[in-house]
This record gives structure tokens, C-alpha cells and sequence, in this order.
């Protein structure tokens, strides 16, 4: 791995064989990262990051301004998110095999007694990965009418970098298990976002102009993703 100096920012450097070139600036401390194709020589790739420099410094005061949760230790009345509302976490012991109840103004964890707080993490994540299970069919099926693609399959997994992911080749998008914890259009904008991607590759002009075609809004909704709270997360060019 090389590394580039620009000014105090440094600059870490992977070249594999990849198409494109990639921009990433990573929490918690703003560490920058460009994933490079392998025939790319490394005074275009300097040449690149000094043109990306004004982007990467607004992204590392997002990072450094941006709200970041605790890690939750589940107790009785601690604060959860679920679809972008807060709710209270209550701990229910029983002798039964554990679920999770949504009420009004609070999220109902039954478990065993002495259940780890790892396990219990474990239930709750589970619930939040069922929910998406249920919506994302239907969000899937309302965009690929109106983006016009076909998207093979979606999976749901934990992401510390980004909040989706798309293989254009196999046309599968990858979420990442959190959204479920954000407002539904912040879910929904993630999907948009994957799915243009079948289109274009990029986040070029191309992919830009699509993306306000098929959702007007959408720098809105990213601008509301990127204030929330957040436990991980990634800006990526």
C-alpha cells in the first residue's frame, strides 16, 4: 500500500484489478482511502486526489460534526431506533423461546433469564433484519418498474462503510442491516441509490442526472441519512 501527502491530509493508496477508481473517507477519524485499477499510474492517481481535495475535507467535518451512538448495553429503558422513531427498550424475562413487541412508545424484548447482552443484541438485530425482509420485496418491485432494471436479489448484512452495495454483474444489492433503525425515505433512497447503479457504475454526471429523474429529492434524504446518529458509516466517491 503507497501513501500520498496532501498537505496534512494523507492519502492511503490500494491499486487492484478493478475498473474504476474509488473515493472513501472513513470513521471515526476521516481516514482517506482511493481503491485504484492497477494499470493506473500513481501521478494520476495524486493527480485525482488533488482534484477531490475541497470533497474530502467537507467530508472529515461531516465525520467530525456528525453525532455518533453509543454502544448500546441493553437495559431497561434505553433508547433504541426503529424506522426512524425512538423508542424505550423494556426487558421482559420468560421461560420461552425469545421475541421482540413493538407497542407504542416502546420495544418489548422477551428473553430468557440471564440472557447475554450479546444474545440479546442478537434477537434484536434478527427482528430489525425480519422487517426489512418484509419491505424490501415490495420497494424492490415499485423501482424496478420505474427504473426499468431487474434486480436479482437483495441481502441484508452489517456494514461498518457503507449503507449499501450493488453487483452489477450478478444484479444484487447488498443493505445494510441499520436502515432498518433509519426513517422508511432513507431506506428507500439506499435503494434507489443501488439500484441506478445497474445503470451506471459511477457516481458521475450520468448517475446524478438519473438519480433526480427517478427521485427529486434525494439529496434531501441523503442530507437526513448523513445527520442522523450514526455507529459506522462512509462517504464514498
Amino acid at each position: 500500500m503507497e501513501q500520498l501527502q496532501l498537505g496534512n491530509i494523507t492519502v492511503e493508496v490500494i491499486q487492484k484489478n478493478i475498473k474504476n477508481i474509488y473515493l472513501s473517507v472513513y470513521p471515526p477519524t476521516g481516514r482517506v482511502r482511493i481503491s485504484a485499477p492497477n494499470r493506473m499510474d500513481i501521478s494520476a492517481i495524486c493527480v485525482f486526489a488533488i482534484s477531490k481535495l475541497g470533497w474530502i475535507r467537507k467530508q472529515r467535518a461531516k465525520l467530525k460534526n456528525q453525532q455518533r451512538e453509543a454502544p448500546r448495553e441493553f437495559l431497561n429503558r434505553e433508547s433504541h431506533s426503529f424506522n426512524g422513531h425512538r423508542y424505550l427498550l423494556e426487558i421482559i424475562q420468560h421461560n420461552a423461546p425469545p421475541r421482540v413487541n413493538l407497542q407504542h412508545s416502546k420495544i418489548e424484548l422477551y428473553v430468557r433469564p440471564k440472557t447475554s447482552r450479546e444474545k440479546m443484541k442478537a434477537i434484536l438485530d434478527e427482528w430489525y433484519r425480519g422487517h426489512l425482509n418484509a419491505i424490501l420485496p415490495v420497494l424492490i418491485a415499485k423501482w424496478e418498474k420505474r427504473i426499468n432494471v431487474q434486480v436479482n436479489e437483495f441481502r441484508i448484512k452489517k456494514m461498518r462503510t457503507r449503507w449499501g452495495t450493488c453487483n452489477r454483474e450478478a444484479k444484487r444489492i447488498w443493505l445494510n442491516l441499520d436502515l432498518a433503525k433509519k426513517p422508511s425515505e432513507c431506506l428507500e433512497y439506499i435503494v434507489v441509490h443501488e439500484m441506478t447503479h445497474l445503470l451506471e457504475r459511477t457516481h458521475n454526471d450520468r448517475f446524478v442526472s438519473l438519480m433526480t429523474g427517478f427521485m427529486p429529492k434525494w439529496r434531501f434524504y441523503k442530507d437526513e441519512l448523513n445527520r442522523l446518529p450514526v455507529s459506522h458509516g462512509a462517504w464514498n466517491y
